[in-house]
């Protein structure tokens, strides 16, 4: 028997992957983040599935519950909002069946600032304008950042930044960044991307701050930062250019 740990999607049920839904159909028991994943999704759970949320339990107590289900016999779906790489908190996880012998696979899903991408109608990476994307958040008092991994550092880079967990912490966003990518430089807030009540913020590092608060945007949001998300002179990108050789490798 396994534990899946798929990748729900950013909040939409229908931004599961295929391959997601087949595996959470398939699974005996269904530990899901009530709080974040979408509870339609627990449709796809066989009926007589087990389900269990774990928005009230800690790491050990998870932790027992899929090792219990594992030895029991049954297949195990750990479903997590967005995708498994980043920000999902499975390390931890995969950790702890390592010690207990049991079996793991990861599921990817689409993560969150993918759709913060698409509601904004932007490519995040724009020729001769920025084609670096970095993922990131900023230190709170629970979880402090590694060393050279704050925003002032980052932002040396003038590359577009993508913050997690970050709307209530906007103001020490825009005052990090501000000195390296100056006032008029585009931002934009998306939260709950993808679902029906979704929200999207644009403006500047200048104004963006006070949209965020007058909107009351706390969490469930994406801050992004960067040229490109203002660009519109630029030079087409080389792979469908009609110049190109397409006879050779």
């Amino acid at each position: 028997m396994t534990v899946y740990f798929i990748g729900a999607g950013p909040g939409a049920a229908d931004l599961i992957t295929v391959r997601g839904a087949r595996t959470l159909a398939a699974c005996g028991v269904c530990l899901y983040a009530g709080s974040l994943v979408p509870r339609e999704l627990l449709a796809e759970c066989p009926d007589d599935a087990r389900l269990v949320d774990t928005a009230q339990l800690d790491i050990e107590q998870i932790t027992a519950e899929l090792v219990e289900a594992h030895r029991a016999g049954h297949d195990v779906a750990r479903l997590h909002s967005g995708d498994p790489s980043v920000f999902s908190a499975v390390n931890e996880q995969m950790r702890r069946l390592d010690e207990a012998g049991v079996p793991y696979e990861v599921v990817p899903g689409v993560p969150a600032f993918a759709a913060a991408a698409a509601a904004l109608k932007r490519e995040l990476t724009v020729p001769t304008v920025g084609q670096t994307v970095i993922l990131t958040r900023v230190a709170q008092r629970a979880t402090a950042m590694p060393e050279g991994e704050d925003l002032a550092t980052l932002g040396r880079s003038g590359a577009l930044i993508v913050l997690h967990l970050a709307a209530r912490y906007v103001d020490r966003v825009v005052g990090e960044l501000l000195p390296h990518y100056g006032a008029d430089c585009p931002a934009a807030v998306v939260a709950m991307a993808s679902r029906p009540d979704e929200l999207v913020l644009r403006g500047t590092l200048e104004d963006i701050a006070g949209q965020v608060k007058a909107a009351g945007v706390i969490r469930t949001a994406v801050i992004m930062v960067g040229r490109t998300l203002g660009a519109e002179q630029f030079r087409d990108s080389h792979l469908y250019s009609p110049a190109r050789d397409r006879h050779t490798c």
